[in-house]
């Protein structure tokens, strides 16, 4: 099974909301999740 590096898909993740110039808030909202969890996936917290 493959391990997904938390740190790597964080920022993966900012740098692809930044380009579209989305905030956390709207980002989340189009995936109908928490503003919360998009924090905690840039930050390499947590990815669920």
């Amino acid at each position: 099974m493959y391990e997904i590096d938390k740190q790597k898909f964080g920022a993966f993740v900012a740098q692809l909301r930044k380009e579209k110039n989305y905030t956390q808030k709207q980002l989340a909202e189009q995936l109908y999740i928490s503003d919360k969890a998009i924090s905690k996936w840039e930050t390499g917290g947590s990815l669920r």
